[in-house]
């Protein structure tokens, strides 16, 4: 049995949960004997950068904590991944201690879906639309090589999404999703038998519509005058101010409304944590 934990770079870094399991690693009840820590380090915490994130230059510095060794690789050279991983895994069986590999790479796409990196990060995305992927990099070496042929390595993709592609289409046979499998338990006190919630009286907060108006309408509109604005971003205010229109909302309006009501109450809203400044959500 090998542990091996895979982490994201400002997880990594940010989360306490980390940092107090590398306390507990050598603890005589709580050890396993040594855990492979895989951090996939794109360079970017979702939208936010390193220096806003940490105060030390490498996510894996909090490593340094049981002393653990630490391989700073360039994941664009899949060889030299290889050699490191074996390395850990050697320090590993060896030592039986931690042993941390921190993988420098970069994220092609945004975060998610709905994200446009060039947003936030134009500079940054400007250099990885130059970078060649690492599959084509290590193909066009391999081929120049003589260790494969083009044929092989189109032969070898094509089994790969084969694979994908059965999965996907079998994937649409689930129709049932037995969620209640991964509760641990009901919740009998806050839940009815059948599922239901119990009633549970809660002061009104409701306002008037008039005011929810107002502050639609403001969130949907620029604050200062000639003012330039990204053209992605005026699509979202004016569907923004469509939707006040037509008394509708989505997450992040309904959210605008909240914290608009209550600002409008002479309440003091503070905003912190990862992507509040470009109101991500």
């Amino acid at each position: 049995v090998m542990s091996i934990l895979l982490h994201g770079d400002a997880a990594f870094a940010g989360q306490g949960v980390v940092y107090e399991t590398f306390h507990l690693s050598d603890l005589p009840s709580y050890t396993t004997n040594g855990t492979i820590h895989v951090v996939v380090n794109n360079q970017i915490g979702f939208t936010t950068d390193p220096r806003m994130a940490r105060s030390s230059p490498y996510p894996t510095d909090v490593a340094r904590v049981v002393n653990a060794p630490i391989f700073h690789v360039n994941a664009d050279d899949p060889e030299a991944v290889m050699y490191v991983c074996s390395v850990a895994a050697e320090w590993r069986n060896t030592f039986n201690k931690d042993v941390v590999v921190d993988l420098v790479c970069y994220r092609r796409r945004g975060h998610n879906e709905m994200d446009e990196p060039m947003f936030t990060q134009p500079l940054m995305y400007k250099q990885i639309h130059k970078q060649v992927p690492v599959l084509k990099k290590y193909a066009d070496k391999l081929i120049a090589d003589g260790t494969v042929t083009l044929q092989e390595f189109e032969e070898e993709i094509a089994k790969y999404d084969k694979i994908c592609e059965e999965a996907y289409t079998r994937s649409k046979d689930k129709k049932i999703l037995h969620i209640k499998h991964w509760l641990d338990s009901p919740w009998p006190g806050f839940f009815n038998p059948d599922g239901e919630p119990k009633s549970m009286s809660c002061p009104p907060t409701g306002i008037s519509e008039e005011l929810l108006t107002h502050i639609g309408n403001v969130a949907s509109s620029v604050p200062v005058e000639d003012f330039k604005i990204h053209s992605g971003l005026s699509r979202i205010l004016k569907a923004r101010a469509e939707m006040t229109e037509n008394r509708l909302v989505d997450w992040a309006l309904a959210e605008y409304m909240a914290f608009g009501s209550v600002l409008k109450e002479g309440i003091h809203v503070r905003l912190s944590g990862q992507d509040v400044e470009r109101g991500t959500f």
